[in-house]
């Protein structure tokens, strides 16, 4: 079965592409039975139909081919829930001759595009994505439909077509940063500006231990309104200090209207006034001997919202706030200014021993609910080489569908490469950005939904599909997204041992279900516990489906269908939630895949290693060498030449091509930074080591994949 294949085509990926009979059958899985959705994977030959979707009146699924169909009376049964609909005018000619797409037996994905002019609640385009999975080994009484709509970004002319204007981008400085930062992030703000589309609406916050609204839209000279860092501000108290009147819509689905004023403009109004004021953002870092700079991030943030929530922007708005240390002052105080009071760590996190942070973490939850509410997405970018405390603030960023970046400079490459990501553009100039976002998960009446996880928040919305049982966010059949990429996946439960059961284990995707899990659990957990439920789970899931003699760990064997699962467990145990890929150059060819294992470091090959947040190009000593000697600019050892350029040219695509951007490591043979690879792979030859075959030995008490493998097989077969 053809997984990659199946992903490439409806954009999703199972754990079990065939589902046990019965719930009892489905505990005994191990592996939780799960799907991975990807709603906005790119598929070039997905079909787009221009019209709405028609939906099931009972339960709300969208007519696919599995439904049942009577031509003559123009009926269709849902295959889910089995309600009787009636077609609509416009299928007035349907008949087995002359099918609507959405009936075409291939068609088990199809996108609906719905006119740019009718989405009055909306952005003026909409875009729905229906996905109706129901084949490749699922039992036929189990099936499951999910289906998403987002609002998109249409061009500039499209916006001023139906009287509306962009999204909006609320920049939010911490202006305690040193000078050489913030010159740095100047100067990416200062481009960033000048590549939005002119309809885009933007907006300036700075702050330290004050919170200062740029009025962008008052020329005469710079003007800002000064908000105290200390107090938690309503959004009513902070749009009647910013002097917005907010009004509500008389009419249902009538476009939100942005009043005249001076805190959020579009681009091509304010740009010099915007410009300007970037330019002029200076250090006001003023700390007293022994203290920390009074930051305010919380009052900031909050006022960010406020003066959304007071503008009633609808076309999607995202709140990006660039900072260089932990908050110590006002609402969602991290660590106080006192440097005798040391930051707290995790294991003051775990053990309740860090005084702020309930509090602070309470006060975040809150301004998450109101994120969701108005659809706002809220990004962090923290450079210092200092801790800076997201512990508080990640939920928020997370469920929003933001981005949060750590760092070390906003002079880095890696900061400067993030920022371009988020802001690239399609092929028709709209910028790469989905707002506003929501999954229904359809089932039939013995398949429960548990719960998701990934950048979403449950709408709470119960029904009879729902699970008592709740992992992530649970207790709903709907989902919200503040945003959406083409990278964006949710992993879904469902709560449910036939041959054909081993046939449809999906390795790869049971990797990334536990991997989810594990973060998931880590958040209340310690490490060790996480760690210790990931090899009790192996252990159940290795006795379950190895083949062996009891108590004779000599005869355990998986087939090939499980055989790589617990190799990627290793991995993932040693390589915190991901499982690397390790790539060799050499003269012998182009570039192969090798093993994860010391090993694979060789004198005269370079390896490629990507571990998703670092990317590492390792020269072997003899590259090294021929490289510091020059031999690479000799014309004569063109072959060299070649072999130095080609990792570089595929590790910069890995860099340019992900957000957050990874650093990109460069290191010799026994150099110091050699440790980044050194420190993921598998230690098959230690000090330890009866037999070293020539290579080089690793100095360490970690345990080997091979002795990893053993102990699992020796506990496994326990029965």
């Amino acid at each position: 079965m053809d997984f990659l294949e199946l992903e490439a085509i409806e954009g999703l990926r199972w754990s079990w592409n065939s589902w046990p009979p019965s719930k009892l059958d489905s505990a005994a899985l191990i592996i939780p039975l799960s799907v991975i959705c990807t709603p906005l994977m790119p598929q070039p030959e997905l079909p787009i139909l221009p019209y709405e979707p028609l939906l099931c009146s009972q339960c709300g699924a969208v007519l696919n081919p599995y439904a049942r169909v009577q031509y003559p009376s123009r009926l269709w049964f849902c295959p889910f829930c089995h309600g009787k609909n009636s077609f609509p005018p416009s299928y007035a000619g349907i008949a087995e001759t002359n099918l609507p797409a959405e009936l075409f037996p291939s068609y088990s994905v199809v996108e609906y595009a719905r006119d740019r002019k009718v989405a009055p609640t909306r952005a003026p385009s909409g875009l729905s994505l229906n996905y109706n999975h129901h084949g490749h080994g699922l039992s036929s009484s189990s099936t499951l439909s999910l289906s998403s709509m987002a609002s998109s970004l249409p061009s500039s002319s499209d916006l001023r077509g139906v009287g509306m204007l962009g999204p909006a981008f609320v920049f939010v400085v911490d202006v305690c940063s040193a000078d050489d930062e913030l010159r740095g992030l100047k100067n990416e703000l200062l481009r960033v500006v000048e590549q939005l589309p002119e309809d885009s609406l933007v907006s300036l916050i700075t702050f330290d231990s004050m919170v200062r609204v740029h009025d962008i839209g008052f020329s005469e000279c710079s003007r800002a309104i000064l908000l105290h860092g200390d107090r938690e501000l309503s959004s009513d108290q902070t749009q009647q200090f910013l002097g917005l009147k907010h009004t509500k819509q008389k009419q249902i689905g009538t476009t939100p209207v942005i009043q005249k004023q001076g805190f959020l403009m579009p681009v091509f109004e304010c740009e010099f006034n915007i410009t300007t004021v970037i330019e002029e953002i200076h250090c006001s870092r003023e700390v007293l001997p022994g203290h920390r700079p009074q930051r305010c991030t919380g009052a900031a943030i909050s006022a960010a919202i406020g003066l959304l929530e007071g503008c009633s922007v609808s076309t999607g708005s995202r709140i990006m706030v660039f900072t260089s240390g932990p908050a110590t002052h006002g609402p969602g105080i991290v660590v106080d200014s006192d440097l005798g009071n040391s930051i707290r760590t995790h294991w003051d996190l775990i053990n309740g021993c860090a005084p702020y942070y309930k509090k602070s973490r309470s006060f975040y939850r809150r301004l998450a609910q109101r994120l969701s509410e108005s659809s706002i997405i809220l990004d962090l970018f923290a450079c210092s080489l200092d801790q800076v405390g997201v512990a508080e603030i990640k939920d928020t960023v997370e469920s929003s569908g933001g981005f949060m970046m750590l760092g070390e400079s906003f002079e880095s490459d890696q900061f400067r490469n993030c920022l371009q990501h988020i802001f690239t553009r399609d092929e028709e100039g709209n910028l790469n950005m989905y707002f506003d976002a929501t999954i229904e998960v359809v089932t039939t009446k013995d398949v429960k939904i548990c719960g998701a996880l990934g950048p979403c928040v449950s709408l709470k919305k119960w029904n009879n599909l729902v699970s008592d049982d709740e992992t992530g966010e649970g207790g709903t059949y709907i989902w919200k997204l503040g945003a959406l990429t083409h990278k964006t996946s949710i992993a879904l439960w469902v709560g449910k041992r036939a041959p054909e059961i081993a046939a449809g284990f999906d390795q790869e995707a049971a990797a990334c279900v536990m991997a989810r899990l594990a973060i998931h659990r880590a958040e209340s957990r310690h490490a060790r516990d996480v760690i210790r439920w990931l090899d009790d789970a192996l252990i159940h899931f290795a006795s379950k489906f190895g083949d062996y003699v009891l108590e004779d760990p000599s005869t355990f064997r998986l087939s090939t269908n499980f055989s790589l699962y617990p190799q990627f467990m290793y991995y993932l145990r040693r390589s915190q939630f991901i499982d690397p890929t390790l790539f060799q150059y050499s003269f012998d060819g182009p570039p192969v895949p090798v093993l994860l294992d010391v090993r694979s470091i060789c004198p005269d090959v370079i390896l490629l290693f990507d571990s998703y947040f670092y990317v590492v190009i390792h020269y072997g000593s003899k590259i090294a060498q021929w490289r510091k000697l020059g031999y690479d600019k000799d014309p004569n050892h063109e072959n060299l030449r070649k072999l130095l350029q080609a990792p570089e040219v595929d590790a910069e695509q890995l860099v340019a091509g992900r957000v957050p951007a990874p650093r990109l490591i460069k290191c010799d043979q026994y150099s110091s930074h050699a440790r980044f690879l050194l420190a993921k792979l598998n230690p098959s030859v230690t000090q330890n080591s009866t037999y070293t075959d020539g290579s080089d030995i690793v100095f360490t008490d970690d345990l080997s994949l091979q002795v990893f493998l053993d102990h699992l097989q020796a506990l496994a077969v326990q029965g």
